[in-house]
Formats: C-alpha cells, structure tokens, sequence
C-alpha cells in the first residue's frame, strides 16, 4: 500500500510541476518554473521509491497515462485549451492502455528474508 501512495504522489507532483510550467509561460512569473524543477524532481523521487515494489511498466505508465490525462483536462478548466473529439479518444485510449498493462502484470511477491 506504501508504495501506491509514493506512485499517487508521484502522479500529484508531476501534474503540479507541468501546471506550473504553464503558469509561468503564461503569467511572465519566474517562481513558477523554480516551483516546477522541485515539484518534477519530487515526482521522479517518489517514483523511484514506488518502483521497489511495483512493476516498473505498470508504475510509468499509471505516472505518465494519469499525469497525461488528468494534465489535459487542468489545462482545458484552467488555461481555456481545447478538449476537441479526437483528444478525447486519446486520452480514453490512454485509460484503456493503461487498464491494460495494470491487469496484465502479475502482483510482485514480497522478498523472503532469511533470520540468521
């Protein structure tokens, strides 16, 4: 459970660093891409922290499929862009790829230690 809460954190960092980059490009203001280099280093922290127990395929492509999805649809509420049919399809595509590789992977099994 620890480490789908590092993914889901990971996943949240990702998107807050992206957003921000946007924000900055959009507002002039230079914290925003300071806020963005933390916020995507966080993000590749906490996902190589998820990896010691998730599939690394299944653990990408929740981080980037999620963060592509839920990114999409901030900057269609936030930033006035576009979600036109074919975006759309895409990111239900996404969502499917996504389902797919999660139920196509065999759960790890927790290491076995030995007591001396």
């Amino acid at each position: 459970m620890k480490y789908w809460i590092l993914l889901a954190l990971a996943i949240v960092a990702e998107i807050t660093g992206t957003l921000s980059m946007k924000w900055a490009s959009v507002s002039g203001d230079s914290k925003g891409y300071i806020f963005m280099l933390v916020m995507i280093a966080l993000s590749y922290i906490f996902l190589s922290f998820a990896v010691k127990r998730i599939a690394l395929g299944v653990a990408y492509a929740m981080w980037e499929g999620v963060g592509i999805v839920l990114i999409t649809l901030f900057s269609v509420l936030l930033f006035d862009e576009a979600l036109t049919l074919m975006k759309a399809a895409g990111l239900l595509t996404l969502i499917a790829g996504i389902t797919l590789i999660k139920s196509g992977t065999l759960a790890r099994k927790e290491p076995r230690h030995v007591s001396a």
